[in-house]
């Protein structure tokens, strides 16, 4: 499979832009493990074009991601125009559209899942990005805004004429935001009847490796894109590998291998934000990563009142569910750390427009 040019393999499989998750450094470790394709956090063209400073750090990419793509949204087409600008400067590897997330602050300015009210504009946007981009331009949405109101297979031929390179289609509607089963069964009308050459990516519910085999083989879809299965558990991208390879389920990682990973990703997040920050941001992922271990709730209080990185890897590495009190130097601990740590390449130096 290829994306305007860019080579994916066969059927690829992607990290799907999660806010508060898909950060350089979760996206780092799911590269590790296998993901095909990374997508960032969605970055408000607002905040883009204003010079917000958490909005222009999200807009950093490292080398060892490749093929990244940053993904921005907007309901203000001149804004989103100018936005487009200052991420195609980045240098991505594709720019991509959000039109599916269904939070309300976002849908009420028709940013995100808010334009499947508005398909001309939806089309409006979408010329705006392509004609201010350098970069492959491709778009995440939804079925429709609710069950009365699904115009998928319109909206892939619209989309698609008016120049975008791929398409993923998270199978629910708005109405639906991420309850309910999702609905492959469009996945396949969307490859059978759309007409539509470029690529879909089909998202949701696809869980584990069974799920995004299942995906692929009942939908067609051309590459599965990955969302809350990620979440604490970077190694799904292997496992599903492996699993399409051989039929085999690999057993969860043990308890060594866990704290090998999250001491990594604890670094990185550190380097990234800072020790501060990272410890405080890092906290939202423990849940994840310990889910189904015996004292899993009794090490993730631990954990979150630690404040430094030290501290985190003390718990982390002398946990015992019958005695939690151990404690090893921390020099011992900053050692681990250096060396779990992956490279770190230059962070893309962005302008405000």
């Amino acid at each position: 499979m290829q994306i305007a040019g860019i080579e994916l393999g066969d059927r690829p499989i992607f990290l799907a832009p999660m806010e508060d998750v898909s950060d350089p450094p979760f996206r780092l470790m799911c590269k590790r493990f296998g993901a095909d394709m990374l997508y960032t956090e969605f970055i408000s063209s607002g905040g883009l074009t204003y010079g917000a400073e958490s909005s222009h750090q999200k807009l950093d990419i490292y080398e060892e991601e490749r093929p990244v793509a940053i993904q921005i949204f907007g309901g203000d087409v001149d804004q989103v125009r100018e936005a487009t600008k200052v991420v195609d400067a980045v240098g991505p590897d594709l720019i991509d559209i959000n039109f599916g997330c269904p939070v309300k602050k976002v849908v009420c300015k028709d940013g995100g899942a808010g334009i499947l009210k508005n398909l001309p504009k939806m089309q409006e946007i979408t010329a705006a990005v392509i004609e201010a981009s350098s970069r492959p331009v491709t778009v995440k949405t939804r079925l429709g805004w609710n069950d009365q109101r699904i115009q998928i297979l319109d909206v892939a031929r619209m989309l698609e004429e008016t120049g975008i390179k791929a398409l993923a289609v998270h199978a629910r509607t708005r109405k639906q935001m991420y309850k309910g089963e999702a609905r492959w069964e469009w996945l396949r009308k969307i490859k059978e009847e759309s007409g539509i050459s470029i690529p879909l990516i089909g998202n949701g519910d696809a869980t584990t490796p069974e799920k995004i085999e299942a995906m692929f083989n009942e939908t067609g879809v051309d590459a599965v894109m990955v969302g809350r299965g990620a979440i604490g558990n970077p190694w799904i991208f292997r496992d599903a590998k492996v699993y399409r390879e051989t039929g085999e389920v690999l057993p969860p990682p043990g308890w060594g291998e866990r704290c090998e990973i999250v001491a990594e990703h604890l670094a990185l997040k550190c380097e990234w934000l800072g020790e501060k920050k990272g410890v405080l941001e890092m906290r939202r992922m423990y849940g994840g990563y310990f889910k189904g271990f015996s004292g899993a709730s009794k090490l993730r209080a631990l954990v979150m009142n630690e404040h430094t990185m030290d501290g985190v890897l003390e718990v982390l590495l002398n946990f015992d569910e019958d005695d939690a009190n151990l404690r090893v130097p921390a020099a011992a601990v900053r050692a681990v750390a250096v060396k779990a740590s992956l490279p770190v390449a230059t962070r893309a130096q962005t302008e405000s427009v």
